[in-house]
């Protein structure tokens, strides 16, 4: 059972039912178990994975992740994952992700929320040689917006939240000040903390590998008409 650091900011809200629709389809009368929403930063899991070494948990079953996050008496109602599709000529990284995507899309009750890349001119003061580099976009904003909005709609009692970007300490105060039956849990990935997106949150704590190596992908997934899926040799 995993141990949730509670915020001395913040009160545990009471698990009292609420009227409205969830991403599951709702399950009223007394005793219906806390519904959560996981919202996994995908760039943010990714540094945090690359920082550790841990190239073989890229290939992340991120619905299995969330089950493995939930306490008794919850159930999950969805998983909503953030990303942005890779830019630049790196054409085999670019592969990677796709397929990594594309096996996300086979999961049910996960949704794929998309930013994207801006483009930024470089130029050396020196010697005048230009390049571009790419900076991902939009994911912090997504991720407030969604969040916002399904506690507006009561699509959880929890919200999960697995990220370490401090941007997101606003959104998650904003929930919990307006809804105080409501928990916001902050899931830090491996390497990458923001003190400030703690003391948001209702809890908190570090995903450790044990939950990860139970959340993999398996190495070959078929789609319907027998296309196969396959983990990335590198990942391996």
């Amino acid at each position: 059972m995993l141990r949730w650091e509670l915020s001395t900011t913040q009160r545990i809200g009471s698990d009292v039912s609420r009227s409205g629709g969830n991403l599951q389809g709702e399950e009223g009368g007394q005793g219906r178990r806390q519904r959560v929403v996981v919202y996994v930063d995908g760039f943010n899991l990714y540094y945090g994975l690359r920082s550790k070494g841990w190239r073989r948990f890229y290939w992340l079953d991120v619905r299995a992740l969330g089950e493995n996050l939930l306490r008794p008496g919850q159930r999950l109602a969805g998983v909503r994952y953030f990303t942005a599709r890779i830019a630049g000529s790196d054409r085999r990284r670019q592969r990677r992700q796709a397929a990594f995507l594309e096996a996300l899309e086979t999961l049910a009750d996960v949704e794929i929320h998309y930013g994207h890349y801006l483009a930024k001119p470089r130029e050396c003061r020196a010697c005048g040689d230009r390049w571009t580099v790419y900076e991902e976009k939009m994911t912090d904003v997504n991720i407030a917006v969604r969040l916002l909005g399904d506690a507006q709609d009561d699509v959880f009692d929890t919200a999960i939240l697995v990220s370490a970007d401090g941007d997101l300490a606003g959104p998650v105060e904003a929930v919990l000040a307006r809804y105080d039956s409501k928990r916001v849990v902050v899931v830090f990935p491996p390497g990458r903390r923001s003190d400030r997106l703690r003391q948001a949150a209702t809890a908190g704590f570090t995903v450790g590998r044990k939950i990860l190596k139970d959340s993999l992908l398996p190495s070959r997934i078929e789609k319907p008409g027998g296309f196969i899926l396959e983990c990335p040799q590198r990942w391996r």
